[in-house]
């Protein structure tokens, strides 16, 4: 098939040079004037680690890695936006930057061959685990680094407290007084749906809000919250297929009275998708989450609200957005990212031919 030829790092390699991988692109072109971010270069570490350690990902593993460790300040948190001059340009945090970065390093430390690596991601990892952040995404994104370290390492205080955190914080709120309804499950439309989400409208990578939950919990051995998170992640993919294909959510967000396609569709949405669903058949081994990760995989390839190939065949790049008259045709790190990963996840159970 035409992305079992297209699907590489190659691209990737291209956008970046010595310091680190670029964030936007002018068509395939780097765009030097936009700079870097953490978020892409953790992204770029996570998808490295989970490839053989030769060519392109030897080299980009280890350059995401020291644009992690250079990025992260002394009490843990971690910087997101450098200049192309190689200037941090904004304060150490603990938002989306933090839990990607964890994310990431847990991978690394988990899955990478290079031992010098895996124990560099480990000490990097500890370090930010002290930390805890207010949104849900980042410690959704952290969560997934803490298991993939427990995972490793059975006993590692940190990363199980960090999974205990994410779970605690995900137990449901209590019914709002006189409706006898949790806040978080809203009857929409004619009674016949729920809104089975914790947030008021989907907002973006989504799928990771289930995926983090589904982490922790199966980590700890939390058999209820596996199944809140098994059962969010069932209701996203559900109300996210449309007559047999993916149409996630579009970049404006979507509510419990939002009905039909929405525009611009981002590639992140799928990946996040693809993960969450890989995730829960680790988890449970459910054949039925190998159907999520194929319609991840068929959403780049043209099985979408347009019909448009999410990926040029040439380049090996991701397009940076479906639109309701095509595609956004710059490719820039984040959907590339989303591109190759959502083909690794495919990879286990594609056919060899």
């Amino acid at each position: 098939m035409t992305y079992r030829r297209a699907f590489g790092l190659d691209h990737l390699d291209r956008m970046s040079d010595h310091r680190g991988l670029f964030e936007h692109a002018d068509g395939a072109v780097r765009r030097l004037e936009h700079g870097y971010c953490t978020d892409d270069n953790a992204r770029l570490l996570a998808v490295a680690s989970r490839e053989p350690d030769t060519g392109h990902a030897h080299r980009l593993s280890r350059l995401a890695l020291q644009f992690l460790l250079d990025g992260q300040a002394a009490d843990g948190r971690w910087h997101n936006r450098m200049d192309s001059e190689g200037r941090w340009t904004d304060r150490a945090s603990t938002d989306d930057c933090w839990g990607r970065s964890l994310s990431a390093l847990g991978t690394a430390a988990a899955h990478h061959s290079d031992p010098d690596v895996r124990r560099r991601a480990l000490d990097a990892f500890e370090r930010g685990a002290r930390h805890r952040s207010r949104w849900p995404r980042a410690m959704a994104f952290a969560a997934l680094g803490a298991a993939e370290v427990g995972a490793s390492h059975p006993h590692h205080g940190a990363a199980r407290s960090l999974l205990n955190d994410l779970v605690a914080a995900s137990v449901p709120r209590p019914p709002e007084p006189g409706t006898g309804r949790d806040r978080g499950a809203r009857s929409v439309g004619s009674g016949l749906t729920t809104w089975n989400w914790p947030e008021p409208r989907l907002a973006y990578a989504n799928a990771t809000l289930a995926e983090g939950l589904i982490a922790a919990a199966s980590a700890l051995d939390r058999p209820a919250a596996l199944a809140r998170g098994l059962g969010r992640l069932d209701w996203l993919l559900s109300r996210e297929t449309r007559n047999g294909h993916l149409s996630v959510t579009g970049v404006g967000g979507s509510g419990p009275d939002d009905v039909g396609p929405q525009f611009d569709q981002q590639p992140i949405e799928a990946a996040a998708m693809a993960d969450a669903c890989w995730r829960a058949f680790r988890c449970t081994g459910d054949d039925r989450w190998i159907a999520g990760i194929d319609l991840a995989a068929r959403w780049f390839l043209g099985e979408n609200d347009t019909g448009a190939a999410m990926f040029d065949a040439g380049t090996g790049g991701g397009y940076d957005g479906l639109r309701i008259d095509g595609v956004n045709i710059n490719q820039g790190a984040e959907s590339t990212i989303a591109f190759v990963s959502t083909m690794q996840r495919s990879r286990s159970f594609a056919p060899a031919s």
